[in-house]
Formats: structure tokens, C-alpha cells, sequence
């Protein structure tokens, strides 16, 4: 599963993500995409998506509107994107299920919440973190104070033109 995330404040807070889209990083985003075949995503990455890409067209788009979509949410009581289906109950049990299920890659686009909840259980398999060049003070953190360590071993880093590091890590 994979996460995209700014230094220090994940989920492009304060439009830290978009200033810094370039082609190099298009691809590597799109690439996710394109190797895998479910989508995982919370309420707010799901709300967010769901209002954007239904509307644009072009390879990611098709990717992105083709996938199968799963949405974890404890206040969503439907999901209307095609091909999304809402998990009900419990969250990291339904993900266990899903892994044990045949198929490809699970990709986690931000969803910050669900990402912690993942890597506590031990559930993450890869964590992919695009490191922007620049210092933000506000927004969530992907690891609060007081997030007890996980070791993390690095399989795969690029620099991209613009400065930012495409890092992918799994459990050490």
C-alpha cells in the first residue's frame, strides 16, 4: 500500500503537493495507479476524489475512474463513484480480507487516518512518500507525537528535477 505525503504534514496541506506536480512526478503518481487494482481510500480522499475525477478525462483519469474503489468511513452511508463499495464494520479486519483475497497492489492514496490505523496492525506492505521541498508548519501529521516506532527498511528512492524525493519503504 502506498501513501503520498509532504515533509513533515501529509496529504498536500496548504496546496504543498500541486506547486511541485511536474512531469517526472505525473508519472510516478500515475504509476501507481496504473499497478494497481484496488483503490483504498477514507471518507475525506474518497469525498475529494470523487468530485474531481469523475469529471476529467485522459490515462490517469480512466485508471483512477476504472479501479476498483473501497471507501473505510464510519459516516459515509453510501458510496456512488461506480465501481466503489463502502466497507461496513470494521476497518483493518476488512483490509486483512482484502489482502487474503487474489490480485494486485492495494494503493492508499493519503487517507491519513487509515494509513496509521494500517501500519499499527501491521498491514502495510510499502509506504511511498513524496517529499516536497518545503517546510509546513500546519496540518495533520502522518506520525503524531507519541506514534511508537516502526522500522522501516528503504527498497527504491528518486530525486525528481523539481527537488522532491520519491522514498518507498516496507517494514524492516
Amino acid at each position: 500500500m502506498q501513501v503520498a505525503v509532504a515533509v513533515g504534514v501529509a496529504g498536500g496541506s496548504a496546496g504543498a503537493h500541486f506547486p511541485y506536480l511536474s512531469e517526472e512526478m505525473g508519472a510516478a503518481v500515475g504509476g501507481m495507479y496504473a499497478e494497481a487494482d484496488t483503490l483504498l481510500m477514507g471518507r475525506v480522499t474518497y469525498e475529494a476524489f470523487a468530485a474531481v475525477w469523475p469529471h476529467q478525462n485522459g490515462e490517469m483519469a480512466e485508471a483512477i475512474n476504472g479501479i476498483t474503489k473501497v471507501v473505510a468511513s464510519t459516516t459515509l452511508t453510501q458510496v456512488t463513484w461506480n465501481n466503489s463499495t463502502l466497507i461496513e464494520g470494521d476497518p483493518i479486519a476488512a483490509v486483512k480480507e482484502l489482502k487474503d483475497q487474489p490480485g494486485g497492489t492495494i494503493t492508499l492514496p493519503g487517507s491519513i487516518s487509515l494509513v496509521r490505523a494500517l501500519l499499527a496492525a501491521g498491514l502495510l506492505d510499502e509506504l511511498r512518500l513524496l517529499v516536497h521541498p518545503l517546510v509546513v508548519g500546519t496540518g495533520m501529521r502522518l506520525f503524531p507525537e507519541g506514534t511508537p516506532p516502526v522500522p522501516l527498511e528503504l527498497t527504491r528512492s528518486a530525486t525528481f528535477a523539481n527537488g522532491v524525493l520519491d522514498l518507498t519503504y516496507r517494514p524492516a
